[in-house]
């Protein structure tokens, strides 16, 4: 059986009318209440405006970590394939340089798999600048193509 609910001192107060987040009754016409007059598109436009005049934020400056992240949902996204993770992370001169293994195709046994690098560049602020596939081999295959 749900418990009961306990019964809240201002229930009764304002029945029909509307409530605050806290629960108590709002007046009707309230400093922060809607003007009547006021349509829908033209509210949309001042939004518009004082975003505009706005100095847009720059994100914080990326590390390592979150570069790495960063590059991984870019490849994921962009290719969608499943990533293996991310294999290397390297900071050039206006940002980061991500590589990213990823599954071009499955098969059975695992170990017939083949995976592809891609290396995704990025700028300080996290931006994708390029990415482009740089190695497709076999899984299980070593860095230069021989066995482990």
């Amino acid at each position: 059986m749900p418990p009961r609910r306990r019964a809240r001192y201002d229930e009764d107060a304002a029945p029909y009318g509307r409530r605050a987040s806290s629960g108590m009754p709002v007046e009707e016409d309230g400093p922060y209440d809607e003007s009547e007059g006021e349509d829908e598109d033209e509210r949309r436009s001042e939004r518009r405006d004082d975003r505009a005049a706005e100095p847009r934020r720059r994100r914080a400056a990326l590390n390592a970590v979150s570069a790495g992240r960063l590059g991984l949902r870019y490849i994921a996204d962009l290719t969608s394939k499943d990533t293996e993770g991310v294999t290397s992370v390297e900071p050039v001169e206006n940002g980061w340089l991500v590589d990213v293994e990823v599954i071009e195709d499955r098969r059975i046994p695992s170990t017939g798999d083949m995976l592809s690098i891609y290396e995704c560049q990025m700028d300080d602020e996290g931006n994708l600048m390029s990415y482009r596939r740089t190695r497709t081999y076999r899984r299980g295959t070593g860095a230069y193509g021989g066995g482990l």
